[in-house]
């Protein structure tokens, strides 16, 4: 690949892709960066990659929804394969506002597969777990699951990993879909369950768990899911779906006592108050899933991925990570963000 379009570049998953192919991989090509900004996309994360790689670096803004603002990205580089990653992502607010994530999910992705169609070049889609709905206490989901979407966030990922695959048998298109478990590492934007503890945490704030907080989850480091995504495009057979899964089932409230124990050690509160005292159950959303598992053996006998960080050491590395870059924090904890989180959780 010599021209590789990654969607959502400056999202949590989409950055941390972007850093380890330039730096932990034997990626030569460029990167084109395709990102509109939301909410929840962040350049800063890619600030150095920009300086470092000026000349394999590309970004440029724009919605993937908007179809000319793509054409032109295709009549200016010679794109040879896409990596789409760019959603709309968060539970809550499909659940809030359906209508972005109908447009973006759907209607975005869609827009991006007829251009790889008019090009015939490779598409890479990353998809989520929870497009499978809830498993009941036993079970792993498989690729072969039934998808029986919970929320307007899993139904529209369930549609467009619909869409690619239609677009691969009934146009020929080279396609792959990875469904992922649970991401959690370094820029993830703190809506999501362990930087919101994370930061509530250090804040003193209250640690909002829903209902009993016995919802269920694989958990996945994200650059072991970056090597995945990059044994997909590499290895990947074509019209095929992967299964990436962290191999680590923990309960909501467990991973809440676990963050506060460790912060407990690593940024002790001045009146070694535990942290486990700011846990508050809250009522829980609608549609919440109980279970999700991954089987990851096909993507592990097939391409030889597996993951390497086990979950201690990989909450470890996440928790110093905010730690060390308040900075950061700060930055992306205003404006829009800050005002949802306030109407979420006014406790």
């Amino acid at each position: 690949m010599d021209y590789l379009m990654i969607t959502g570049g400056c999202g949590f998953i989409g950055s941390n892709l972007i850093r380890h192919l330039f730096l932990n991989s034997d990626f030569k090509g460029s990167i084109i960066n395709v990102d509109n900004l939301s909410y929840a996309g962040n350049p800063e994360n890619l600030e150095d990659i920009k300086t470092e790689f000026s000349n394999r670096y590309i970004f440029v803004q724009a919605d993937i929804c908007d179809m000319d603002a793509l054409a032109d990205i295709f009549d200016k580089y010679p794109v040879d394969a896409i990596c789409h990653l760019a959603a709309q992502s968060h539970v809550d607010r499909s659940i809030e506002k359906p209508d972005d994530f109908i447009q973006t999910n759907i209607n975005g992705t869609y827009n991006l597969l007829e251009l790889a169609r008019k090009y015939m070049i490779r598409f890479h889609h990353v998809s989520t777990d929870e497009v499978y709905g809830s498993l009941g206490p036993k079970g792993l989901f498989t690729e072969t699951s039934l998808y029986m979407p919970s929320s307007p966030y899993s139904a529209s990922k369930a549609a467009s990993d619909h869409l690619v695959r239609a677009w691969g048998v009934t146009y020929n298109l080279p396609v792959t879909i990875s469904n992922c478990s649970n991401n959690y590492g370094p820029y993830q934007f703190p809506e999501k369950l362990m930087p919101l503890m994370v930061l509530n945490a250090l804040g003193k704030k209250a640690l909002p768990v829903y209902g009993d907080g016995l919802n269920i989850r694989d958990w996945l480091y994200v650059e072991d899911h970056c090597r995945a995504i990059v044994k997909i495009l590499q290895d990947g057979i074509l019209g095929e779906t992967y299964n990436v899964g962290g191999n680590c089932e923990m309960a909501n409230i467990d991973v809440v006592n676990m963050i506060c124990d460790i912060l407990d050690k690593m940024a002790p509160t001045i009146e070694k108050q535990p942290h486990r005292e700011l846990i508050t159950f809250i009522k829980d959303r609608p549609g919440h899933d109980r279970r999700y598992a991954i089987d990851s053996t096909k993507i592990t006998q097939k391409l030889g991925w597996k993951p390497e960080e086990n979950f201690a050491s990989g909450i470890e590395k996440t928790i110093k990570w905010y730690l060390d870059n308040q900075k950061w924090v700060e930055r992306v904890q205003t404006g829009e963000y800050r005002a949802w989180m306030e109407r979420q959780y006014k406790k």
